[in-house]
């Protein structure tokens, strides 16, 4: 297999998607992929962090999680978006690290690339797909390859969102289904990044 470099880039107030982009960095690294696996910066103010003890604590154990950087799209194959459901679009903070791609965008060194994109509301259908829909209108905008799960694998049969792997934070933590559909949709991610590749060089 091509190697391939995936950029795993999300925002976490409180864990949940932070436990679907490790589970992410997980499959692409047994797929073969190099992996790096960022967190974009947090802009909510002080107060409003300090108000929710979750919020607060998830930031203090993720201080060593690198911070995404323009560099980190750059060298990446493939690049797996990942965010919370707010109001059925991407957190802020997120949308804040797109809007900064421009130059990228403008020398053409987004388009090509593999994308895909995972989730998490506090309710049931709480905008899961909208959001990730949502994503998918920045990497036409780039000229990106979507890669979504859909129903290629088992897994996808129990987690139900061919969008992108996604997860119910109201219901606790991520369980092993959304789990292993984070793992399994990084997976096809690299498989897909790495034939494009092969074919390429051909």
């Amino acid at each position: 297999m091509e190697p391939v470099n995936v950029a795993i880039i999300y925002y976490s107030s409180t864990g949940t998607v932070h436990a679907l982009a490790r589970a992410a960095a997980e499959g692409a690294e047994k797929a073969g992929a190099h992996v790096r696996l960022r967190k974009v910066a947090e802009l909510a103010p002080p107060e409003a962090i300090d108000s929710k003890p979750a919020w607060a604590q998830h930031l203090q154990d993720t201080a060593d999680v690198a911070e995404a950087g323009l560099d980190d799209l750059d060298w990446a194959d493939a690049a797996l978006f990942g965010t919370p459901a707010r109001f059925g679009n991407p957190a802020s903070q997120l949308r804040a690290f797109i809007e900064t791609t421009g130059g990228l965008w403008a020398q053409g060194k987004l388009a090509d690339k593999v994308y895909s994109a995972f989730t998490a509301s506090n309710t049931a259908h709480g905008g899961q797909e909208s959001t990730l829909l949502a994503l998918g209108n920045t990497f036409y905008h780039w000229g990106g390859i979507i890669v979504p799960p859909g129903y290629t694998d088992p897994v996808q049969f129990k987690s139900g969102n061919p969008y992108g792997s996604s997860h119910v934070a109201g219901d606790g933590p991520p369980n092993d289904v959304s789990l292993e559909a984070a793992r399994y949709q990084a997976r096809r991610a690299v498989e897909t990044a790495a034939a494009l590749k092969a074919g390429r060089r051909q």
